[in-house]
């Protein structure tokens, strides 16, 4: 049951991801038009190609650099996955775990495809200019890392921590 949840989540959110890319990047044109007035300025379109990671920290643009990033979502992936799975998570958890999952997995699909990760969702609110740009596989990696903080209370049926 967890790996069925915890897949289906992650499922769900790449596929949420990499729909919302193709809309906006390549229907909408995007990649041309640059920007997209949606509801300005709480929501607008602004097109970045991402080739390192939150924020552009570590940008790789050469092909050993797409590598160690893309190597490196799957190996935490995967990690998050099999600790999730054995330590018997509650479902918030398992919910948590195929967030991050599903929006690292997005991110890497980008970098293999396109070299770099499209983002493009941009909000900015009381007088302040964000000048930063996202995507959904990125809302669902820092959700889905926040609750793991908050929910990965992996104890014992009485409340407890189980003993070794």
């Amino acid at each position: 049951m967890q790996r069925a949840l915890i897949t289906l989540v992650a499922l769900i959110v790449l596929i949420m991801d990499q729909a919302s890319k193709w809309a906006v990047v390549f229907w909408l044109n995007l990649n041309q038009r640059v920007e997209i007035d949606v509801f300005p300025p709480y929501l607008v379109f602004r097109m970045a190609w991402n080739y390192g990671m939150n924020f552009g920290l570590m940008s790789q643009d050469s092909d050993l650099g797409r590598a160690v990033l893309i190597g490196l979502a799957l190996v935490i992936s995967a990690w998050v996955w099999r600790w999730v799975l054995r330590e018997k998570a509650g479902l918030r958890a398992q919910v948590s775990a195929g967030l991050l999952i599903g929006g690292a997995l997005g991110n890497v699909i980008d970098r293999m495809l396109y070299g770099a990760v499209a983002d493009f969702l941009n909000m900015s609110c009381c007088g302040i200019d964000n000048p930063y740009a996202f995507n959904v596989a990125d809302l669902g990696i820092f959700f889905g890392a926040v609750g793991l903080v908050m929910f990965a209370n992996f104890t014992g049926d009485n409340g407890r921590p189980e003993k070794p």
